[in-house]
């Protein structure tokens, strides 16, 4: 009987040795699209200009010197992506969840960030002219040497001054003429 019982899990054991893994690699492989699962995969030097990745899983995975310009990312969970000196021109990061993400040296000029999540993001050096950060969450995010000339602020009224350097600085307010 024991010997049967042994002889089954072997089996049991062998069988399972045999099915392929279909983990995140396999997911790496999948076409892009809407909700695709792309976790802790590399895109190097990739060109992916105007793809629909809405809603994807990207956690941790890296869009190193990428082309993203005018794709859709948006309600994607982005939790600690790099898109280290990517271009994101026009990208659209609408409800994003990107915390602990990397966009050392990206170009994000006219991105849409509404609403998204960037706390204790790394945006050291990255371009954000021009882009809408209205509602965007910044708590803890590294804006270090970031340029925010034309950026709409996280109130969605402020416009960031030009040569708004690692803060948003407000346009000097016009008033009326004081010499009288």
């Amino acid at each position: 009987m024991k010997l049967s019982l042994i002889a089954a899990t072997l089996g049991i054991g062998l069988a399972l040795a045999a099915v392929p893994n279909t983990g995140a690699v396999a997911g790496c492989a999948d076409p892009a699209g809407p909700e695709v699962d792309w976790v802790r995969c590399y895109f190097g030097e990739r060109d992916l200009t105007g793809v629909d990745l809405s809603g994807a899983r990207l956690r941790d995975t890296r869009f190193l010197r990428a082309d993203l310009s005018d794709a859709n990312l948006s309600g994607i969970d982005g939790f600690r992506a790099k898109f280290v000196s990517s271009r994101l021109v026009g990208t659209k990061f609408d409800g994003a969840r990107l915390t602990d993400s990397d966009f050392t040296k990206a170009d994000l000029t006219n991105a849409s960030l509404v609403k998204a999540d960037l706390r204790r993001a790394k945006l050291f050096r990255a371009a954000l002219n021009g882009a809408n950060l209205t509602g965007a969450r910044l708590r803890g995010a590294d804006l270090t040497n970031a340029d925010l000339s034309g950026a709409l602020w996280t109130d969605g009224k402020t416009r960031c001054a030009k040569g708004s350097i690692g803060q948003c600085n407000t346009m000097p307010h016009k008033g009326g003429d004081d010499s009288s």
